[in-house]
């Protein structure tokens, strides 16, 4: 099937195959709009157009399905979501012999396409329609949810999985498919390859997979919102460590849910901590699929989706702004500084602040030293490593994994079904794990425990600027810088990771990197370490996607990966230094240095034709 699905058009086989999928298309679709632009594009023989939805399917992974709402195989709507509900409880069917006792989990985002009608509640609806008519018990949120509410469900009423329908902080087109295992995390490998088989086994729909009005009066559909939204925030409690505190904090807090769905939700994880409300940013806190005031609802590009807030923090005096993204499983977080400007912290930063916190309030606690055998964080490998220089110092476990909550929520799982307590666990793209009853990043726990945090600090006449300066004066500054370019092109993407593996002749890796000497290399695509003895990593290792670190002389590191959803190159360099009294400034210079390094001898963005992020 790949190999059709790339041969080039016109070629022999392409246009049979594009006329097998589109004649399925008409037989199988039954969204009017869908169908009648597909009806279209074949009337108007756009053979570019054609392939662009039918070449091929979209892929199922790890990370589950994201693409574009539109017509065709390649993009998300009514029919790909029945085909791949189907694919997928056809796997449940296979995996789990109680799944007709135990159930799903599924909930929605606000987003919506009206040009192909493709809309998350709409796509939630036809995929809860799929288990119904088999027998199997959907516990099928009536409004908009967050998406960590989906593994929490999963947990707190033991179901078999979870299926989240959210673009996170994608383009407004894009829609997508999240799946969650029983264990209440992210699914991994091989469960991709057997859903994505299970999907081409049942691509006709079923005979009453259109009919979404059947599950109306079900006795199998479960609204499950009044009670999790219970529990959840009860659950949450347990982490309020100074209510009294926030009951009387003079601190200002300035929210955004960019257009999401995280007003209603914060503001309720605030009401649990004995907060006053923060001041929502009125023309961002109701979902609006449009996303009309930002060129990107992602809070990780930094200052341009935050101007509303700024404004609105300066008007009443607010000196903290949180920022959810639209699925509201990550979080921003700025502070006005003494100069007036505002700081926005990157991911690595809050993960420090938030890492010191929870371990902080964890020790006030828990005066025994001998739990602390039992400690654990964690987090990925492309994050600062500044929890290990915690952990060293106070005696406690941290472990890193491959980038991605997936591997974090399932490895948590692991340490808690031995025993042990994970305390926290971050990503530098602004995911947080703060609460292990939710096994994923989770913005809306992040975003008032960092309020906490803000207001405690507070009464001892500190700013969280000045709680992450001590916290790097007592483990070692950590600095960070990482950035992408962008490449559509696959091919040349290999090239230039090729081109690493055999840098000097064949089969060498760089020696150097400009005047920076290279002390060590990994390699998570061929599965080469040169510090383990047998030069094997211990890191899981994939051949899809391309991802190299380097260790250099001087105490940096530094990884180059490509990206699962997005066309980019990133890379991640951090300069570790040891406690004591380095001058921070001389450090960035270095790591400045370092990566503008990196960029001319290991990018090459002239020869490779690589665009740099847009500033």
């Amino acid at each position: 099937m790949a190999a059709a699905a790339t041969a080039a058009p016109g070629a022999p086989g392409m246009d049979t195959r594009l006329d097998q999928e589109t004649a399925r298309w008409l037989r199988w679709d039954r969204n009017p709009l869908t169908l009648e632009s597909a009806k279209q594009l074949i009337a108007d023989g756009n053979k570019e157009e054609l392939q662009k939805c039918f070449g091929a399917r979209m892929e199922f992974g790890t990370a589950g399905l994201r693409a574009a709402m539109g017509t065709g195989i390649s993009y998300m709507n009514d029919l790909t979501i029945i085909q791949t509900t189907q694919g997928f409880c056809r796997y449940l069917e296979k995996q789990f012999s109680d799944l007709k006792q135990r159930g799903v989990v599924i909930s929605f985002d606000a987003r919506a396409h009206p040009p192909s009608g493709g809309n998350s509640k709409r796509f939630a609806r036809l995929a809860a329609t799929t288990f119904i008519t088999q027998g199997i018990p959907v516990y099928l949120f009536s409004g908009i949810t967050p998406t960590p509410f989906v593994p929490y469900t999963v947990l707190h009423l033991k179901l078999c999985a979870g299926i989240m329908i959210t673009a996170s902080h994608n383009p407004k087109q894009d829609n997508g498919y999240k799946v969650y295992w029983d264990n209440g995390a992210q699914i991994t490998s091989p469960h991709d390859k057997g859903i994505s088989q299970a999907i081409e086994e049942n691509l006709e729909p079923w005979p009453q997979a259109w009919d979404d009005s059947l599950i109306n009066g079900s006795p199998l559909l479960h609204d499950p919102s009044a009670s999790i939204n219970k529990s959840y925030f009860e659950d949450l409690k347990k982490y309020c460590f100074h209510r009294s505190v926030n009951r009387e904090t003079k601190l200002k807090f300035v929210h955004t849910s960019v257009h999401g769905v995280g007003h209603e939700f914060v503001q309720s994880a605030f009401k649990a901590f004995g907060f006053a409300p923060p001041e929502a940013v009125p023309e961002q806190k109701d979902p609006d699929p449009e996303f009309p005031t930002v060129k990107y609802p992602n809070p990780e590009e930094g200052k341009g989706v935050l101007t509303l807030s700024f404004a609105l923090a300066d008007k009443t005096k607010a000196k903290i702004v949180l920022a959810n993204d639209p699925d509201a499983d990550r979080l921003a977080v700025a502070e006005k500084q003494d100069s007036g400007e505002w700081r926005v912290f990157s991911g690595n930063e809050l993960g420090a602040l938030l890492g010191w916190w929870l371990f902080t309030s964890w020790k006030e606690k828990n005066q025994d030293h001998s739990a602390l055998k039992d400690l654990y964080m964690l987090s990925s490998t492309v994050s600062s490593k500044i929890l290990r220089a915690i952990a060293l110092k106070e005696g406690f476990h941290f472990e890193e994994t491959l980038t991605g909550f997936k591997w974090m929520g399932n490895r948590a799982k692991q340490l808690i079904d031995q025993g042990k307590n994970v305390l926290f666990a971050f990503e530098e793209a602004i995911g947080y794990m703060c609460c292990p009853f939710v096994l994923d990043k989770d913005g809306v726990s992040a975003a008032v425990i960092s309020a906490e945090l803000a207001s405690f600090l507070a009464t001892k006449n500190l700013s969280l600027s000045q709680q992450l300066k001590a916290i790097y004066v007592e483990y070692g500054y950590h600095i960070t810088k990482a950035s992408y370019f962008i490449c559509h092109d696959q091919g040349t993407i290999k090239k230039l990771f090729e081109n690493l593996r055999n840098y000097d002749g064949k089969n060498n890796y760089p020696k150097t990197c400009g005047r920076f000497e290279i002390s060590g290399i990994r390699d998570l695509t061929t599965g080469y370490d040169d510090s383990q003895p047998d030069k094997k990593a211990v890191l899981p290792t994939s051949k899809s996607s391309q991802m190299i670190t380097f260790t250099f002389a001087n105490g940096g590191v530094a990884t180059m990966r490509t990206s699962g959803t997005e066309p980019k190159i990133k890379y991640y360099s951090e300069l570790c230094a040891p406690p004591g009294n380095s001058d921070p400034e001389q450090l960035k210079k270095e790591l400045n240095e370092l990566v503008s390094a990196i960029e001319e001898h290991f990018f090459q963005p002239q020869k490779y034709n690589l665009q740099p992020k847009a500033e």
